[in-house]
């Protein structure tokens, strides 16, 4: 991937991550179980630290 698509990636699974967080509350707030939902958000938070090494590396080639 190139660094445009890098950053667009990021901002996509940002965007899961915030969906996630308020399925998450609205899913809390009426007592249903919500570790399959923290487990996905623990999985994107891992990508998106991937992602971000990644745009790292690239933005360093480019120098």
């Amino acid at each position: 991937m190139n660094k445009a698509e890098v950053e667009y990636k990021i901002q996509d699974v940002k965007a899961d991550y915030v969906r996630l967080q308020n399925d998450l509350e609205k899913l809390e707030s009426v007592g249903g179980n919500i570790s399959p939902l923290l487990k996905q958000l623990d999985e994107l938070e891992f990508e998106l630290k991937k992602l971000n090494a990644q745009l790292e590396d690239l933005k360093k080639q480019d120098r």
